[in-house]
């Protein structure tokens, strides 16, 4: 199990050095964990390491969890109850990388599948299950599928990667192809460029916009 650690610190890496290199004039993309030790203070550990801004939403517990010390200080946050961990983590989210865990990590994973699933998400979100040796032996996602218990489709909701190479290019082309290129972004890219220079920054939710669809 210690590979996936240097696995996560290097596509972390990977993700955050291709961030910089994004236009405009704030971090495009932010590597974000649970804020504890393990593969979370992996993903921070690599995007630290790479010069970049990296997120840690830690959970009080009464043991294991404590924030790692990879996580910019300024974007260290506190959270009691896991509903609301769990709101921040969906609401910013463009992308959600699943290592191998228990059972914190499954029901995150599930979380995000079921609002992609049942059309909550306001957009797309990819989503990469990384170890498919571990996962497959834990759950078996085609079985659902093949007792009805979800979509066929239902399946195109995530996919594997087994070294960090691979969950980056799946990384980069989702989060391209649903984000940096999509209608949404190009309108906020051609108002940015219309406004002066002297007025003050648009705020996060108005260069990203809502994340989590409007309940009717």
């Amino acid at each position: 199990m210690a590979r996936y650690y240097e696995d996560a610190r290097r596509l972390a890496g990977l993700v955050a050095s291709w961030s910089k290199t994004l236009p405009g004039r704030r971090h495009r993309f932010v590597v974000t964990s649970g804020g504890g030790s393990g593969i979370m203070e992996a993903a921070n550990r690599g995007a630290y390491e790479a010069g970049c801004k990296t997120i840690g939403l830690n959970i009080k517990l009464p043991f294991e969890q404590h924030p790692n010390p990879y996580i910019t200080p300024a974007l260290s946050f506190d959270f009691h109850y896991f509903f609301m961990r769990k709101y921040w983590f969906a609401y910013l989210a463009k992308a959600l990388v699943v290592f191998p865990g228990g059972f914190g990590t499954l029901d995150e994973m599930f979380e995000l599948l079921t609002l992609a699933q049942t059309r909550k998400l306001a957009k797309k979100i990819t989503v990469v299950i990384y170890g498919s040796s571990y996962w497959k032996n834990v759950i078996n996602l085609e079985l659902l599928a093949e007792k009805g218990a979800i979509a066929t489709a239902d399946l195109e909701l995530f996919e594997f990667a087994d070294t960090p190479e691979q969950a980056f290019e799946l990384l980069k082309t989702g989060l391209t192809e649903n984000h940096l290129e999509s209608d949404y972004e190009r309108e906020q890219a051609r108002l940015e460029k219309q406004q002066n220079s002297d007025d003050p920054a648009p705020s996060v939710q108005e260069l990203m916009g809502p994340d989590i669809a409007k309940t009717r």
